[in-house]
């Protein structure tokens, strides 16, 4: 029986986005201080709910059937914006400072960027939008440059000040990921002149280049955290989640490559 093209791709994008939801809201916790009880508590309802969203994902298979699965979007849709709603009320509570924490402000925007971009993926799923447009190419990669733009800050300021090197390193990524964010954001507000093939495969090409840098950049910060040889604030699990989502750009920019090249 051939695969559902929608029914792998949503196992897929649950599979990825669950587990860092779950890592979100354990982030989270570990920001908050001691008076923010209630705001704990309901970061390991998260963590609860998308342990158990990993459990029945379990269930499922690539050979499963398409209205099941399409239920199960439903659902997680629901746990997606959830959380999103629940990030959205810290970061308004942080912003008119009725709590102080050591999550950051952009860093929590940061977080419900990504629970919508979630709820919407599996939106489009069971619209059974699958095929990515040259529209969707450049909104993509328009999301994934600022996350990864985000990144950098955030590591760059979460490392400690006498990590001279490597804040410097930090510094020049999140430079070099605003003007890339810059371009693509120029180059879709050009659009439909835009797509054409040879500009999206060079803006894809420049991007790939640029986020395989960064990628790796990511993988060396993570085994010097884990291996405790430089100092900073940064929680091995963070640096290994940071990793994971500019992979996961890598694969996106190659499944629309694939994509271009068969249109």
């Amino acid at each position: 029986m051939a695969t559902n093209p929608i029914v792998a791709r949503s196992l897929d994008e649950i599979a990825f986005w669950s587990r860092i939801m779950k890592e979100h809201a354990l982030f989270l916790s570990l920001g908050f201080n001691l008076e923010h009880k209630q705001l704990v508590d309901e970061a390991q309802q998260f963590i609860a709910l998308f342990e158990r969203i990993e459990e029945k994902l379990s269930r499922f298979s690539v050979n499963s059937d398409l209205h099941q699965v399409q239920a199960f979007n439903n659902e997680v849709y629901q746990a997606a914006a959830a959380i999103w709603g629940y990030k959205r009320k810290v970061l308004g509570l942080t912003l008119r400072c009725e709590i102080r924490s050591n999550n950051y402000p952009l860093l929590v925007d940061h977080i419900s960027r990504e629970a919508a971009y979630f709820a919407n993926r599996l939106k489009e799923l069971n619209e059974g939008k699958l095929a990515p447009t040259a529209d969707t190419v450049i909104q993509e990669n328009v999301f994934f440059l600022r996350i990864m733009a985000d990144h950098a800050k955030f590591i760059g300021h979460l490392l400690d000040p006498s990590e001279r090197k490597l804040v410097a390193q930090a510094r020049e990524f999140s430079h070099d990921f605003d003007q890339l964010l810059f371009q693509a954001v120029d180059l879709d507000s050009m659009r439909p002149q835009s797509e054409t093939k040879p500009i999206l495969s060079q803006f894809l090409d420049q991007n790939k280049v640029s986020v395989a840098s960064l990628r790796d950049f990511k993988k060396t910060a993570r085994e010097l955290i884990e291996a405790c040889r430089i100092k900073s604030n940064i929680h091995p699990l963070l640096a290994d989640h940071t990793f994971r989502e500019a992979e996961r750009f890598l694969e996106i920019i190659d499944l629309f490559e694939a994509s271009l090249s068969r249109n």
